[in-house]
C-alpha cells in the first residue's frame, strides 16, 4: 500500500455494490472516504464497519455527484495533508486489482499528469440490453484524452488549482472539472489497463430514458457553461440532439398535414440513414453487427429524451429553480 493515495467512493443505497467496491479499494489503498448521499439502506453502518471514514452529507442541500467527490476530498486531504493523489469511484464499481499502483506510476512519472483512467466495463453486459449498452460506451479510445469519467486517479494539487468539482453540475460534472484542468495546463490520460467493474443494474426502458434525460442536461449545462470557442464543450451532441430530436421532428409534424404524411417518411428515412452510420461506426471499433445495431438503435432513440433533458436545464435556468439530481436507479 501506498501513503500517497486514497480513495473517495460516493454513493446513496447502493447495498451489495458498496460493500464490493469499498473492499477492493481497502485491498489496496490505506486511506479509504465514503461520502453518502442520503441512503436509506445500511450503507453508512457497513461502510463503518468496514473501516472506511464516512461523510454523510448534509440532506437539506440538493444532492450531486459532484458534491459528494468535493465533500470527500476534503475530508481526504484534512485526514492526511501530505496525499498526493485522489482515486475517484463511484459507490457501484469495483476497482480492479492492480489498478491504483498502475495508474499512481504513471502519474509519477510526468508531473503534468493531472488525471488518468483505465478500462470501465460493464459488470454483467449479458443481464439486459441496456447493460450491454453501458458497456458498449464505456470502450473508449486510449491515449491523450479531454476528459475522463467518474473513476479516475487525479492528481491532488491539480483537483485543488481548479477548486475542485462544481456542486451545481448535477451530470457530467467528470467532463466539466476536466475542460478546468486542461485549461490550466493539465493532461488527461486513459490507459490501456483495466480499472473498475460498473454495476449498472439496468433493466427496464424506464431506466434508460431517465439515464438519457440526465445525459442531455449534462450536454446543455456544460454547454452553457464552456460552449464557446475555443472549448466548444458539447457543442457538437447538444446540436445532434437539438436537430435530430428538436427540428427534424417539429418540421415533419407541421408538414405532415400538407404533405399527406410524406414528411413522416422522410423523418423516417433520416432516422434510417442515421441508424446505418451509427451501425457502421461502431462496427469500425470492431463490435459485432448485433451488438452495433443495439448500441446504435439506443443512440438514435435516446435524442428524444436527451432533448428533454436539455430543455429541463434551460427551463431550470430560465425560471432560476433548484436543480435536483436525475436518478436512473
Amino acid at each position: 500500500m501506498f501513503n500517497d493515495i486514497g480513495v473517495i467512493a460516493i454513493g446513496r443505497n447502493e447495498g451489495s455494490r458498496l460493500r464490493a467496491c469499498l473492499k477492493s479499494a481497502m485491498r489496496d489503498a490505506k486511506y479509504v472516504v465514503y461520502v453518502d448521499s442520503g441512503s436509506t439502506d445500511d450503507s453508512v453502518s457497513m461502510a463503518n464497519q468496514l473501516g472506511a471514514e464516512v461523510v454523510s452529507l448534509d440532506m437539506s442541500k440538493p444532492f450531486s455527484a459532484a458534491r459528494g467527490r468535493n465533500a470527500g476530498f476534503q475530508r481526504l486531504t484534512q485526514w492526511v495533508p501530505q496525499i498526493k493523489y485522489a482515486q475517484f469511484v463511484d459507490g457501484d464499481c469495483e476497482i480492479a486489482a492492480g489498478w491504483l499502483a498502475y495508474g499512481r506510476d504513471v502519474l509519477e512519472s510526468d508531473p503534468q499528469k493531472g488525471a488518468v483512467c483505465g478500462r470501465r466495463r460493464e459488470r454483467h453486459p449479458e443481464a439486459s440490453v441496456f447493460n450491454r449498452i453501458c458497456d458498449i460506451e464505456w470502450d473508449t479510445p486510449i491515449g491523450e484524452t479531454r476528459a475522463c469519467g467518474g473513476d479516475a486517479i487525479i492528481r491532488c494539487e491539480a483537483l485543488s488549482s481548479v477548486g475542485g468539482y462544481n456542486d451545481q453540475v448535477i451530470a457530467a460534472e467528470d467532463d466539466e472539472v476536466c475542460v478546468r484542468m486542461r485549461q490550466k495546463g493539465w493532461t488527461l490520460h486513459r490507459l490501456d489497463q483495466e480499472m473498475t467493474l460498473h454495476d449498472a443494474n439496468m433493466h427496464t426502458i424506464g431506466q434508460w430514458w431517465k439515464r438519457a434525460v440526465r445525459c442531455g442536461h449534462g450536454y446543455a449545462q456544460g454547454f452553457a457553461m464552456h460552449g464557446a470557442s475555443p472549448e466548444r464543450h458539447f457543442v457538437k451532441p447538444l446540436r445532434s440532439v437539438l436537430f435530430w430530436g428538436g427540428v427534424l421532428p417539429f418540421l415533419a409534424i407541421v408538414f405532415c398535414w400538407p404533405s399527406h404524411a410524406i414528411s413522416l417518411l422522410f423523418l423516417a428515412a433520416a432516422y434510417g440513414i442515421l441508424w446505418l452510420k451509427t451501425t457502421r461506426s461502431v462496427m469500425r471499433r470492431g463490435l459485432p453487427i448485433k451488438q452495433s445495431m443495439v448500441y446504435a438503435t439506443s443512440c438514435v432513440f435516446s435524442k428524444i429524451p436527451e432533448l428533454l433533458g436539455a430543455s429541463k436545464y434551460f427551463w431550470r435556468r430560465i425560471t432560476r429553480s433548484n436543480t435536483q439530481i436525475i436518478e436512473y436507479k
